[in-house]
C-alpha cells in the first residue's frame, strides 16, 4: 500500500513539474515578446539609420522594406546638403492581435515621427499617427510585410 501510495505521489510530483515543458510550441506570449522585438528593433534602426538593419526586420520587397528604401534615399539626400542628419521616431505599440489567417498578426502602434533634422533645415511632423503593422511568421521569426492608417 505504502509502495502505491508513492507511486501515485511521484507521478503527480512528475506531472505538476513537467506540465510546463511546452517541446516546441510557441505561446502567445513568447509570439508577442518576439513581435515587440521586431518592432521596436525597425523603429530604432530607421533612428540610427541602420538601413541594412531595419530591411533585416522585413520581409524582403515587402512594403515596409520598400520604406526603408525611401527612407534611406530621403536621409542621403539631406547628407548632399549637410553632414548631420537626425531622425527621431519614438514609438508605442498599443495593441497586439493574431488574424483569422494561420500566420499573420496586426498590431497597432502608435508612431510619433518628432522630427528629422539637418544642420541648415529641421522638418517637424506633427503626429501622433496610428500605423497599423502587419506581420508574418517566417520560419521561426516574425517579420514585417504592410502597414496602414
Amino acid at each position: 500500500m505504502k509502495r502505491k501510495c508513492l507511486l501515485i505521489l511521484t507521478i503527480l510530483v512528475l506531472t505538476i513539474f513537467l506540465s510546463g515543458c511546452a517541446g516546441g510550441i510557441i505561446t502567445p506570449s513568447t509570439d508577442e515578446a518576439k513581435i515587440k522585438t521586431v518592432i521596436n528593433g525597425y523603429f530604432l534602426a530607421l533612428n540610427d539609420q541602420n538601413w541594412s538593419k531595419a530591411k533585416s526586420y522585413c520581409i524582403y520587397g515587402s512594403e515596409l522594406y520598400n520604406d526603408v528604401i525611401q527612407w534611406e534615399s530621403v536621409v542621403n539626400a539631406l547628407y548632399s546638403y549637410c553632414n548631420i542628419v537626425n531622425v527621431n521616431i519614438l514609438v508605442s505599440i498599443v495593441s497586439l492581435g493574431f488574424d483569422t489567417m494561420p500566420n499573420p498578426m496586426d498590431c497597432c502602434v502608435l508612431c510619433v515621427i518628432t522630427d528629422i533634422s539637418t544642420c541648415k533645415y529641421y522638418i517637424n511632423d506633427t503626429g501622433p499617427y496610428l500605423i497599423y503593422l502587419h506581420l508574418e511568421n517566417v520560419g521561426n521569426s516574425w517579420k514585417l510585410s504592410w502597414k496602414h492608417t
